[in-house]
């Protein structure tokens, strides 16, 4: 299967996509990921990306697509594709389309996980990671069993993401608003749109992504 999972920064995209590799084998194509990688390999398309991206400018549709058809060339025919965070626009969704069906692929489902602004940026906020292990905790709703100690590995040290505040999340949201929730109808029309509360616990989450592909 091919999907998107759609939602604004801290729905939790990045988790429900690393599940979904580790139970369905799936491959999970985050754009910001690769392009990470693209500069750090050193590749011809990462050289021009990272030229782009020194001059403090946005790295074009051209590029990002690129990577994408790279990356499913890379990979096995039979192998399912997880888009976290692309397609953005209107004109990468129709991108997609073409990049898909020159591989013989299609686009089977959107998954988009809807979040309530308020608590999104509460469940944001307040998160917060160990140093040394990566164990992810919350202000509200998981503080290590011993104040200050890692449950994990017992490290003492800690740390937040210095964009994880309230005024950085609400950009995020008027951006993903402005520049994403607009293709919705376009997938919508297509009955390809799935719309779960990205709101619920991971678990339940996790639930009713299944239930949505179904146990293939």
């Amino acid at each position: 299967m091919n999907i998107i999972l759609l939602g604004p920064p801290g729905a939790g995209k990045g988790t429900q996509a690393a599940r979904l590799v580790e139970e369905r084998g799936m491959a999970q194509l985050s754009t910001g990921d690769m392009l990470r990688a693209a500069v750090k390999a050193g590749t011809p398309v990462g050289i021009k990306a990272k030229a782009i991206m020194d001059a403090g400018e946005l790295v074009s549709d051209e590029i990002v697509d690129g990577l994408i058809g790279d990356k499913l060339d890379a990979m096995d025919a039979g192998q399912g594709a997880i888009f976290d965070g692309y397609p953005r626009t209107a004109a990468q969704a129709a991108s997609l389309d073409t990049i898909l069906g020159k591989r013989g692929r299609k686009l089977d489902c959107v998954i988009e996980l809807e979040v309530d602004e308020d608590a999104l940026i509460d469940r944001i906020t307040g998160r917060f990671t160990c140093v040394k292990c990566g164990e992810g905790y919350h202000d509200r709703y998981k503080l290590p069993k011993v104040a200050g100690v890692c449950d994990v590995c017992g490290s003492t040290e800690f740390r937040r993401r210095p964009d994880d505040n309230a005024e950085t999340v609400r950009t995020r949201m008027a951006e993903y608003r402005a520049k994403t929730e607009p293709i919705l109808p376009i997938y919508r029309a297509r009955g390809l749109l799935r719309p779960i509360d990205g709101m619920a616990d991971i678990g339940r989450v996790s639930e009713a992504i299944e239930a949505i592909l179904g146990r293939s």
